[in-house]
């Protein structure tokens, strides 16, 4: 059992790192006054509502309300516990942890989805072991090594290899793994008299792995073929693992993407290993070729720009041509496609020539959505033919006027004018009309000429009444100036009117009895409450008072003090009078009313004082 991570250790985890930095590498953040801002990792949007501030080193998003510090960060990205965020964190700042507080899936153990990725972690080492290291995997090391892959590759990618007789079922049976998380794990077939058999069998497999590098599913690639059996077979959906949400090699990848702050996205595993293997680390694959809206939206996080590197044949550019529609459609990313050359995928061209001209494609024979929709509307065409060429300039002038870069423009013009020994002022002719005539259609990758300027978006802020208003900004002032916190206490008496604002503040000063010095950062961990996390994240999004005097903290405290009793007498006397009224008893409704006029001339004189 694992040993809780003391205090200290947190703390200093917590301090050693800044939090811009690690979801920086989730999220593309950029300075907007004091914060800086990107696009939430929670939930689906086009303009950023997600602010870090490094000085509080705390995260808020303004649209779905979530906050925190970076260890609820990791948390709430990964699906991971308290203990796993602080060892993640620590791995990043090169702080060793003891070993008596590193117990596998710490704090998670009896939780299912702590459970799960304990079975697929411990499955991918049994792979890895049978293909490296024993008899069994011989044939498929060898046809990995023939296909290109170092140890060094195989050991980076943790690529197996799952034999014809299954190891997995007696493995776990032997260490009693509960029968349901088997059944439900994804890695196990069961049969009509509920047996359970290993999924996967004679296939090499390739490891599939979350965000923080976890593996939540692996896809099986048969080593021998089988004509009643599927080439590539994948995990099932699972706790875990979400086939439309899961990018392949973006744990690797992410670091290379933000250096680069492009991503290329290739059509299958072997090519983005092909590439890793070439030096080309930022790339990335979809499990399948179907991309969907929210593998974009986690790429428009990370990166500006993307480029598809699909296969040259015709599935392969039919794909990169849905890639590109549906990209344009859904992000806000500048887009380019990257072509092999001699209709070769990327693994293959990397095996018929070297590292170095595959590096010098990719750096060097990138195409614009225009330039890969000149290419793919020519596709299938008889060019030598007048009917087929009038019909394809048609095409590529409607998709040229959708450019709004007039040197851009002018360059295809010239490329057209060219190719087909065209004066190019007919072509400048009909260009206009198109544009004139019919609406042009949008090009990937940039705006529209006649687009509409973006919405600002305005987030609701809840309105608060005047004693909760007063609260918020006292606490503000109580968890950030010691003179405040000097004076608010000096009073035993004194006590917020809401049960989470008085919560927080009994809370803090257990925490100031070890933490003088206290930051929020640090705690947050400490309220260890969700309800209670997210009212002090928005009461520390509160604007800071500009005086250095402490009258505003006074008028703060009569609000609470002496305001807030006179306001919920007042609210008690008008339910009291409507249920007089309601019995039409008119001696009651005479004195409550009384009883008002007094209520009402107290809170006028405090007012006043």
């Amino acid at each position: 059992m694992a040993t809780r991570i003391p205090e200290e250790i947190i703390e200093n985890v917590r301090t050693s790192v800044n939090i811009a930095d690690i979801i920086g590498q989730t999220v593309q953040l950029k300075k907007s006054g004091k914060n800086l801002f990107g696009l939430c990792p929670f939930h689906e949007e086009r303009t950023p509502s997600f602010s870090v501030n490094e000085e509080k080193q705390i995260f808020h998003c303004f649209s779905c309300g979530r906050g925190g510090n970076v260890f609820k960060f990791l948390m709430e990205l990964n699906n991971i516990s308290f203990p796993e965020a602080v060892l993640q964190v620590a791995d990043e700042a090169n702080i060793t942890i003891a070993d008596e507080y590193q117990h596998p899936d710490a704090g998670q153990l009896n939780s299912e989805v702590g459970q799960l990725i304990g079975l697929y972690e411990d499955a991918a080492k049994l792979y890895h072991h049978v293909l490296m290291n024993t008899q069994v995997g011989e044939a498929a090391l060898t046809y990995l090594h023939q296909r290109g892959l170092t140890d060094e590759i195989l050991n980076t990618f943790n690529i197996g290899f799952a034999p014809t007789e299954g190891l997995l079922k007696p493995l776990f049976e032997e260490r009693h793994v509960d029968y349901q998380l088997l059944r439900t794990s994804g890695l196990f077939i069961e049969n009509q008299d509920g047996q359970l058999r290993d999924r996967f069998s004679g296939r090499v497999m390739f490891a599939i792995r979350n965000g923080s590098g976890k593996v939540i599913a692996f896809s099986g690639r048969l080593l021998v073929k089988d004509p009643d059996a599927p080439k590539y077979l994948n995990s099932p959906e699972t706790k875990i693992f979400h086939k439309s949400e899961t990018l392949f090699n973006f744990d690797l990848a992410k670091r290379e993407i933000r250096k680069a702050d492009a991503v290329i996205l290739f059509e299958g595993f072997m090519d983005v290993i092909a590439a890793y293997s070439a030096g080309i680390k930022n790339g990335i694959a979809s499990m399948g070729t179907s991309l969907t809206t929210e593998q974009i939206s986690i790429l428009q996080r990370v990166a500006q720009t993307l480029y598809v590197s699909y296969d040259g044949d015709d599935a392969g550019q039919n794909a990169t041509h849905r890639a590109l529609s549906l990209i344009g459609s859904h992000s806000n990313m500048q887009l380019g496609v990257i072509q092999m050359p001699e209709g070769l995928d990327p693994d293959e061209y990397l095996r018929k020539y070297d590292a170095t001209q595959f590096r010098a494609v990719y750096e060097g024979a990138k195409e614009t959505p225009v330039g890969f929709a000149l290419r793919f509307l020519a596709r299938n065409r008889n060019l030598d033919n007048q009917s087929d060429q009038l019909s394809y300039i048609n095409e590529v002038l409607k998709i040229v006027a959708g450019v709004n870069a007039p040197v851009e423009r002018d360059l295809y013009l010239n490329q057209l004018a060219t190719r087909f020994n065209l004066d190019k002022a007919s072509l400048q002719q009909q260009l206009a009309d198109v544009s004139q005539n019919q609406a042009p259609i949008p090009v990937a990758g940039q705006a529209s000429a006649t687009a509409a300027p973006q919405k600002v978006v305005t987030y609701q802020v809840p309105k608060l009444d005047q004693v909760e208003r007063a609260e918020q900004l006292l606490l503000q002032r109580l968890l950030t100036d010691q003179s405040v916190w000097l004076h608010v206490t000096a009073d035993a008496e004194f006590h917020f009117v809401h049960d989470a604002y008085q919560t927080l503040f009994l809370l803090a000063q257990g925490y100031k009895q070890t933490h003088p010095d206290l930051q929020i950062a640090g705690f947050l961990d400490y309220v260890n409450d969700a309800d209670l996390e997210q009212t002090l994240i928005n009461v520390t999004e509160q604007p800071v008072f500009d005086r250095n005097d402490l009258t505003d903290v006074d008028d703060c405290i009569q609000i609470i003090m002496n305001q807030a009793p006179i306001d919920e007498a007042i609210r008690q006397k008008n339910i009291a009078m409507a249920e007089a009224k309601r019995l039409n008893n008119r001696d009651l409704q005479n004195q409550l009313t009384l009883e008002l006029i007094q209520l009402y001339k107290q809170k006028q004189a405090l007012k006043q004082a």
